[in-house]
């Protein structure tokens, strides 16, 4: 058994939508909010028969200020179409759905589809003007001239149902707030208030199998006298889906410690953006990597410690700028590490050829360079840990320059070998003459 309400013009689609779920979990909301149907399977056990239901919704809704047409009827339908048509309350007896909607005009029915109006039309040029008309025409004829959709047409004319109900899944809130009887300004005191919001937060995602894409902080300040209420509020992007309350609460104090509040707070917000839980399927080969709230707790740490901008993956720029490098967030890659296979080689287990790299130190090293006939001839390094004399090999200068409308470079490289084996790339700063070790090659 179905029954469907339908509000009068200016109702409250919240009303009605709380008017419908006090009498069944699952319902369809139509029309923009205007018109909800219920499932009222098994009510006549606790309310009696239809009526009496219909009336204790119409009841229900008045006492909300609400105006409704009510119907009930053994299919979707029927139920819809009555209470589209009829006001006050309309009960239709089980199996006799087609004599009740027979004097309905068709013009009811592309309100039920998402015909333009084309079916109608060539209705009308049949001569049919009301459901009975279309509904006592041969199925037959009607499926030879109109298709399969013509014969659901004609199955909805009868108040047959052509799909089951798909009930409306309510918006659910992943948010937990509490108000304090006394201002905290502290982390200490925060990080327990955190933990008691974010476990049933951690309850409500599990029961849901989601995960917090984006974890918010909303802490409400102490009002002034004569100002306005502030709310400081901070939203973590989180790398991938998270639902452990002390990792949520371990990353949401360490950005409060970085961002702290601007005074005492009396009342505390925490909300995410649900998404869904990650399947983890470990492996008994491959090498264990951390977990992803590892990782973003010491990410977070990280940052903390040294400041947003200088934590993350770096990756290249477009630019010819010696070592110019950007900071992106760090983001783990799927997948686990894989067990090393064998030795990879030439043909017959020969050696590989041997790549050749630069080492680039991320600050250059100062060296003083002897140049004879315009080419460095001995070079003499202060810092512990590199090896100084003189030059057996070099090649060079590259002269390479840059970036002049800002802090620039311009200087000449050379890549020398000098006589304990070493490579170095040397390179001179043409503005100041001086001279600085680059890297060393491998």
């Amino acid at each position: 058994m179905f029954g469907a309400i339908y509000g009068a013009e200016g109702s409250a689609p919240e009303a009605l939508l709380a008017v419908a779920r006090e009498f069944s979990p699952r319902i369809d909301v139509n029309n923009d909010c205007r018109e909800v149907v219920l499932d009222l399977s098994g009510l006549t056990r606790l309310l009696g028969d239809a009526r009496t239901i219909a009336e204790e919704l119409r009841r229900t809704a008045a006492d909300r200020g609400l105006r409704i047409r009510v119907a009930i009827a053994d299919t979707r339908i029927a139920a819809r179409l009555m209470v589209r048509h009829r006001a006050g309350l309309s009960i239709v007896d089980p199996g006799t759905e087609a004599e009740a909607l027979a004097a309905l005009p068709l013009a009811l029915l592309p309100e039920l589809t998402s015909d333009p109006g084309e079916f109608i039309q060539t209705f009308r040029r049949w001569g049919l003007g009301t459901l009975g008309d279309l509904a006592a025409l041969p199925p037959d004829d009607v499926a030879a001239r109109l298709g399969q959709e013509g014969v659901r047409w004609q199955r909805l004319a009868r108040g047959e149902d052509v799909a089951p109900l798909v009930p409306a899944i309510p918006e659910e809130r992943f948010e937990q707030a509490l108000d304090l009887e006394w201002p905290i300004d502290e982390l200490e005191p925060l990080a327990f208030v955190l933990g008691r919001l974010l476990e049933p937060l951690e309850a409500h995602l599990e029961r849901r199998g989601r995960g917090a894409a984006v974890l918010h902080v909303r802490l409400f300040l102490v009002k002034t006298s004569g100002g306005a209420r502030e709310v400081h509020e901070r939203s973590l992007q989180l790398p991938t889906p998270i639902r452990d309350a002390r990792t949520l609460r371990t990353l949401a104090l360490l950005d409060l410690e970085s961002h702290p509040p601007a005074g005492p707070i009396d009342r505390v917000v925490v909300a995410v953006d649900p998404t869904p839980a990650r399947i983890v399927q470990f492996s008994l080969i491959t090498r264990p990597l951390p977990s992803p709230e590892q990782i973003s707790t010491l990410m977070a740490r990280l940052q903390a410690l040294m400041g947003e901008p200088r934590c993350g993956s770096p990756v290249l720029v477009d630019s010819w700028k010696p070592g110019a490098f950007e900071m992106q967030p760090f983001v783990p890659r799927e997948g686990a590490a894989t067990i090393d296979g064998p030795p990879k080689g030439g043909p017959h287990g020969s050696p590989s050829p041997l790549a050749v790299a630069l080492r680039r130190f991320r600050h250059p090293v100062p060296a003083r360079v002897r140049v004879e006939d315009g080419r460095p001839a001995r070079v003499t390094i202060d810092r512990r840990g590199f090896s100084g004399g003189g030059v057996s090999n070099c090649a060079g200068p590259w002269r390479t320059s840059g970036d002049w409308w800002r802090e620039g470079w311009d200087r000449d490289e050379w890549d020398v070998t000098l006589t304990d084996g070493a490579t170095y790339r040397l390179f001179r700063a043409r503005d100041t003459e001086q001279w600085f070790v680059d890297g060393v090659v491998d």
